[in-house]
């Protein structure tokens, strides 16, 4: 009895025990739990407080675009067009963390270990700015089309120069650029066209306008504005429709303008289809009201040489106005710069010194020679041009002898190595007062088709003897390279120039956000490291 008494106030003394303390005892979990909140709250925003790194040019202090940032982890990042990484990896932050630094054409000291990087104390919210070395001659400047261009920099909040600097276009990924100054705007056209949507995007080809420097647009050195011709979905717009070929994939390249049998001046394009194969050549003219193009005429063959493409630029010669063209990788192509005369393959002429009307055939190849012994270099009608290669076989055979005139045999100013130049773009230079062409290098040493070339010669087709490699790419793509000439400064003394950045013919990831999408160069054409006096 006395035990279930005992038992029973035991019973009753737990539970008043309990009703008094568990307030007390609710109440300091609560506060314990706010208060591991608050800290765990606060760190957290403290973690997502990015740490700023800017990789910049030791010599210009600019930012570098397409810096290759790697922890000893390999977590990879890469600059925007800033030269910025916006750096918030949980768990290294508040660490040293060190980072090997690559980018293609620029270098920083290795360390006695080898390493080429730096150590770097990260502080949330913090910076610090690491300078590397140019190897290119020309400037890195940024990305123009793609995702992401500025992504650090927004993500930092300092701003872009562009006003779009995330995404324009819904363009992801762009081929090949084309421009050409029409209704008093830039004027520009690009190939294959990638979406966020679907791994599938637009085929026949993407366009858009930006205003000239001169005329209220970005200073070239900044970057460009792009107004891209777009659909409802905000997807760039397909501007080539079906064609008579019925062709899936079309493409546009030597831009050229004419006036037509009205007087209105027209934009003119030439054309290739694809099936995927070459399907068609031809010639478009843009429509300003749709803003599409419009087939005028489809050539008869797709296998005749007498057709526009690479990059276009006008010049004159004996008071005649002419387009100019590197489809056949050298400037060896042009065309009357009237409207009938475009759109008429026979009117094609190509500069060769090959006997009018025949072809190249090895060692029965005919040259033209004058009644003295001369090789004939000369523009001809019905004739196809003469390439580099076939120009260095003929010289090996002896057909083009030592002592003739040579135009395409093209060496490093530096070595007297051979540059095989793949595709390029010409243009008349005022400040050295020569036409200056940049070419692209197929089989280079550090890439296949990245090495970039800068060459002068006194006419648009030569004779191109020497050259000079400006940008160098590690076992990645540079390909279609264009000049910029509405973008040139001081006469003529910086130039501007940009390719398509991509890992096609390598074997090496894409790099993202940057692959196969086009990146902007500048060239101080003053810079002692041309050697121009030598070159010349």
């Amino acid at each position: 009895m006395k035990m279930k008494q005992w038992k029973s106030a035991g019973i009753w003394t737990c539970i008043v025990l309990m009703i008094m303390t568990a307030p007390v005892s609710a109440s300091a979990s609560q506060a314990a739990e706010s208060s591991a909140g608050q800290n765990l709250s606060s760190a957290k925003k403290r973690v997502q407080e990015p740490f700023r790194i800017k990789v910049v040019d030791a010599e210009t202090g600019r930012g570098i675009p397409l810096v290759e940032l790697k922890t000893t982890n390999n977590i990879l990042y890469y600059t925007d067009s800033a030269g910025v990484v916006a750096f918030n990896e949980p768990g290294l932050m508040d660490q040293t963390v060190f980072f090997h630094l690559s980018s293609h054409g620029y270098d920083i000291p290795a360390d006695m270990f080898g390493n080429r990087g730096q150590a770097v104390q990260i502080i949330p919210g913090g910076m610090i700015t690491i300078g590397m070395n140019r190897v290119n001659i020309a400037e890195r400047l940024y990305r123009i089309t793609g995702q992401g261009i500025y992504r650090d920099s927004m993500l930092l909040g300092l701003g872009a120069p562009v006003q779009e600097p995330l995404i324009n276009g819904l363009v992801m990924g762009q081929d090949s650029v084309q421009t050409i100054v029409y209704n008093h705007k830039l004027y520009w056209f690009w190939g294959d066209t990638d979406r966020p949507a679907y791994p599938l995007g637009n085929f026949r080809v993407t366009g858009a306008t930006s205003k000239l420097p001169q005329n209220g647009g970005l200073d070239p050195d900044a970057g460009v504005n792009l107004d891209y011709f777009t659909n409802g979905d905000g997807f760039v717009k397909s501007l080539v429709p079906q064609l008579p070929d019925g062709a899936g994939i079309a493409w546009v390249f030597g831009l050229m303008t004419a006036r037509d049998s009205t007087g209105q001046e027209r934009l003119l394009a030439g054309y290739s289809t694809h099936n995927p194969g070459l399907s068609a050549f031809g010639i478009l003219a843009f429509n300003d009201n749709i803003k599409e193009f419009e087939q005028v005429v489809q050539f008869p063959s797709k296998d005749d040489w007498r057709h526009p493409g690479g990059q276009a630029t006008y010049y004159e010669e004996s008071g005649a106005g002419y387009w100019l063209f590197t489809e056949h990788r050298m400037p060896n192509l042009r065309v009357p710069a009237s409207y009938d005369a475009i759109i008429d393959y026979t009117q094609y002429e190509s500069f060769t010194c090959l006997t009018p009307g025949t072809t190249y055939n090895g060692a029965q190849t005919s040259l033209e020679r004058d009644a003295n012994g001369k090789l004939v270099w000369g523009w001809k009608k019905n004739t196809p041009p003469l390439n580099q290669n076939q120009e260095k076989e003929l010289i090996h055979l002896g057909v083009i002898q030592a002592d003739d005139s040579h135009y395409y045999q093209l060496q490093d100013a530096d070595t007297g190595e051979e540059v095989q130049i793949s595709s390029s773009a010409a243009q008349w230079n005022d400040y050295r007062q020569r036409y200056v062409m940049i070419g692209q290098q197929v089989q280079g040493k550090t890439s296949v088709l990245g090495e970039i070339w800068y060459a002068e010669a006194p006419a648009p087709q030569g004779p191109w003897t020497h050259a000079k490699k400006i940008v160098t790419h590690n076992n990645y793509t540079f390909y279609n390279v264009a000049q910029h000439k509405n973008f040139n400064k001081d006469g003529g003394r910086v130039i501007y120039f940009e390719g398509t950045y991509t890992n096609t013919f390598t074997n090496q990831v894409p790099t993202p956000r940057y692959n196969y999408n086009q990146v902007m160069y500048k060239l101080d054409l003053a810079n002692p490291k041309l050697g121009l006096t030598h070159m010349n």
